[in-house]
């Protein structure tokens, strides 16, 4: 297993430039990495740079609160499509989650993956304010409106993944993946990840990662 073609090299703060952007990119295409996995506005940009390679372009619908309507989640995952994204990673509505409605979970996922059907689907929990149990439930609303992964995190909560979130996502997520983000800051960390069953490591640190260092970042 190649551990750089597990990571999504990340890139989402709010003052992001081009600058930054671009060396993402660079070190995305140098480490083949999974994905590069950027805010929307530049997800254009991001698949001009990496046409001629097999590095793909993630990016975030309602990001990073969750609290978007249905719709608007629909119309960033559509524009997001039309200008060049392969993968789509929405933060669901926690607040409904919170409310145990996981027939609005359901029906919001299932709109967002009708926006996307040929492109991969990761639905971001926020485990860091969710009960196990409402990770369990969220998690089966997901896998039953057809997401490819769920997710941990955003990076921009309380709190990362952690091992005991993943496998309670990956006990119900069976053959669908599991995403973990957040809080992995070495390769021990990445790789009991891993074991607990995640397929996609979400990092901004991910060429000290697979170097084998450890970070302090957060995300």
């Amino acid at each position: 297993m190649k551990l750089n073609k597990l990571i999504d090299h990340t890139y989402l703060k709010a003052f992001g430039t081009e600058k930054e952007i671009n060396k993402l990119i660079e070190e995305a295409i140098e480490y083949d990495f999974k994905s590069v996995c950027v805010n929307p506005f530049w997800v254009e940009h991001s698949h001009e740079l990496l046409a001629d390679t097999d590095v793909l372009v993630c990016t975030v619908i309602g990001f990073p609160l969750g609290a978007n309507t249905i719709n608007t989640k629909v119309f960033e995952t559509i524009d997001a499509i039309e200008n060049g994204a392969d993968e789509i990673d929405m933060v669901l509505n926690v607040g409904r989650v919170k409310a145990q409605d996981f027939d609005y979970i359901y029906e919001e996922v299932s709109a967002v993956r009708e926006a996307c059907p040929n492109k991969t689907l990761k639905v971001i929990l926020e485990t860091c304010y969710l009960t196990k149990e409402e990770i369990r439930l969220a998690s089966v609303a997901s896998i039953r409106a057809q997401a490819d992964f769920v997710k941990t995190s955003t990076g921009f909560g309380t709190g990362g993944a952690t091992i005991e979130d993943v496998k309670i996502m990956k006990e119900v997520a069976k053959e669908k993946e599991v995403k973990a983000s957040g809080g992995v800051r070495s390769k021990e960390d990445l790789e009991n990840m891993i074991n607990a069953g995640a397929t996609r490591i979400g990092t901004s640190s991910g060429i000290s990662l697979v170097k084998g260092e450890t970070v302090d970042s957060d995300y």
